[in-house]
This record gives structure tokens, sequence and C-alpha cells, in this order.
């Protein structure tokens, strides 16, 4: 492997989806940009997903905006890139139990449809028509969002590093990032390297590659485990993703079901857990009782305290973050790199990206404490 250039105008730290489409859209911007990657391309959050992409989340319309603006450029992926991602309508539904989450749905549509989001109230036995192992006996409603699709995050991944390489980026892979300088000198074992701006997008790891910066980055990285059952009894079509209050979610995954529900509580032991799991997936899919779980994959999320990404810049420093999606960095990659893009060239975003940077969760953002 060759050295490492001298300096670079921008320096992207992390090679997952969130890094490859910032160093893409920045070298084919016209700025020198090199990309680090601790470990593979894509190694990281990017490869612990449900490889599913949509535009409703509940209650957090501003990253459905980000999420919507990401699926039109998926959508035109293999024409800009060369590079199939396998794009598959899904649809995403989340179920309600309780009158009062459906008046919560109510009361954030109006906010969801502004954003350009596609989701709308069904029946529960809508829901049950959509997907055919719910028990509709276990709800009052769902909601529904048709645009979201199964996709290769790996591919996604390829594609933009490819298209940062072709743009003149430097792509180097297993340098991980061991010191930076208040200047943005960026050491790593392979040498050192001058960065007019440094861009954090090292997803679980972000926190850390923050504060070598000197720069509070309240990102932290989250465990996660997927799980896969049997095969089912009864061979069952393309289902939705689907998530329950509980936070059950499934997906179909081949020709079995993957799963996932959180992880195991503090005190709680990864069997009590599996055990947990078992059961609210009986209550909700009875078609799916008693089915054996396996461990299918693991890993770490980018966590946020409020499971909303920053994206910003350090008011003191040449550091630039892009990290806290909270498990759907997939979702808003493309988004995001846009934004960084802008940022850097001083342009003006495509979005409001106010309520973006770490400022709201400064104390002075906070709510005043009531009586």
């Amino acid at each position: 492997m060759s050295a490492l250039p001298e300096s670079t105008e921008a320096l992207v730290i992390g090679g997952g989806v969130i890094g490859t489409s910032v160093a893409a859209q920045l070298a084919e911007a016209g700025v020198g940009t090199v990309l680090l990657e601790r470990g593979t391309l894509g190694s990281g959050a990017s490869g612990s997903t449900a490889n599913v992409v949509r535009t409703y989340f509940p209650g957090d319309a501003r990253t459905g905006a980000l999420a919507v603006r990401s699926t039109q450029a998926y959508h035109a992926f293999t024409d800009r890139t060369g590079t199939p991602l396998g794009l598959e309508r899904v649809g995403f539904m989340v179920l309600f139990t309780e009158e009062h989450q459906v008046a919560e749905f109510r009361r954030d549509q109006a906010a969801q449809e502004a954003a350009g989001v596609d989701v709308r109230l069904v029946t529960a036995a809508e829901a049950a028509r959509l997907n055919p192992l719910l028990d509709e006996r276990s709800i009052v409603a769902a909601a529904w969002s048709p645009e979201a699709y199964s996709c290769d995050p790996a591919a996604i991944v390829r594609g933009y590093a490819a298209a940062a390489q072709e743009a003149g980026a430097v792509v180097r892979t297993e340098t991980p990032v061991t010191g930076i300088d208040p200047d943005g000198r960026v050491h790593t074992p392979s040498g050192s390297i001058l960065a007019g701006t440094v861009i954090c997008a090292a997803g679980p790891w972000s926190g850390t590659v923050a504060a070598l910066a000197g720069v509070r980055l309240p990102v932290a990285p989250e465990p996660i485990e997927l799980l896969l059952t049997d095969p089912p009894a009864e061979p069952v079509t393309t289902l939705p993703m689907t998530l329950h209050p509980s936070s059950l979610r499934i997906r179909t995954w081949r020709d079995r079901i993957l799963v996932g529900m959180g992880r195991p509580r503090p005190d709680e032991s990864r069997e009590a857990w599996l055990r947990r799991v078992s059961e609210q997936l009986g209550a909700t899919y009875p078609a799916l009782a008693g089915i054996r779980l396996h461990r299918g994959w693991s890993g770490s999320l980018d966590a946020s305290p409020d499971g909303s990404a920053f994206i910003g810049r350090d008011p003191s420093r040449p550091f630039v973050y892009a990290a806290g999606f909270s498990g759907q960095g997939l979702c808003q990659a493309p988004a995001a790199g846009e934004i960084v893009r802008d940022l850097l060239l001083g342009k003006p975003s495509w979005t409001d990206t106010a309520g973006l940077s770490t400022d709201r969760c400064s104390p002075a953002a906070q709510p005043p404490m009531t009586s």
C-alpha cells in the first residue's frame, strides 16, 4: 500500500454507508478527499442491519425528510454508480395496541406528510391482509408506509467507494486513526496526514474518534442482535417489515423470518431475553408460536441520546461529524452526505439543518424543569 498523502482538503474517518457517501459527494464536488477505515469497508454498523431502507420514522419527521431524499437517491443509484442495489419494495408497518398510540399517530401525520413521507392509518383487518402472520385481534390499528425497500448495504458501500475513487478520492482500509491534533493533523500506524477538515463518520466508534480531537460527541456504541427463525411450517411470501410497540420487529429473510427486539435488559440473561422475544413473537404472530430462534448476526449501533443523527461542525476545530444515526444510517446516508458536502463548501443546504448539531444536547437546549 502506498503512503498516505501529506495533506488533503477533507479527511473522512469511517468507511460505512455514511463515510463512503460523504467521500463520494465531496470528491465529485471537486474537494480533495481521503477516506480512512479501521477495518474493511462496511464492516461496522453498516453490516449489522435488517437491510431495509424506509422513509417513515414515527414521531421523527425530520429523519423522515432525510430518508425520503435518500430513497430517491437510491432509486437513481445504479444509473449513477453502475452498482445494482437489488431494491425490492416490502413496505413498513407500525402496529398499535392502544388507542393513545393511534391518537399520537394522527397528531404526527401532518408533519410526516409535509416531510414527503407516504404513511396512512389502516384498520386491524387491513394490517392482517398486509401481514398474514398477524393476529388482528392483538392490535387496534396500524400505520402503513409502502415506501420501504430491501436492499444490499454492501453494494451501497461499494458503489459509493468506487464513485469516490473515480472522482479522485484516496480510500485506505485497515488504517485506524490513533490521534488527531488541534490543527487537523491525523495520525495512523501508516503515517500522518494534515486535513483541512476532519469528518467523523465512524459509526459506533465516533465518540472515541471525536475525543481524539478534543471534541465531545454524545454518541455511544449500543449492542444489537438480530435473530433468525427456523423455516416456518407454511412458507411465507414477502412480508412488510413490521414493528410492534414492544419493539419486536420482523421481516422475511429468504425462507425464514428475521426477528429483532432490542437486547437483554441489564438484569436479564440472554436466555430470559430469548424467552421474552419468543413469547411476544407467538402472541403477535400465532403461526410462529414456539418456533426456534437462532443467532443471526450481531454488532453495534452508533446511538445518540434521542435516537436522531448529529450532523454539524465543531465551533473551535476543523472537525465535522455525521454520527449517532442509531441504526438508521442506511436510510439517511445519501442525504447526510449532501449535508456534509454543502457544509464544507459553504453552500446553503437543501434542508433546514437547525437541530442536527450537538447543540440540541447542550444544557442550554434542555427544557426548564417545571414543578
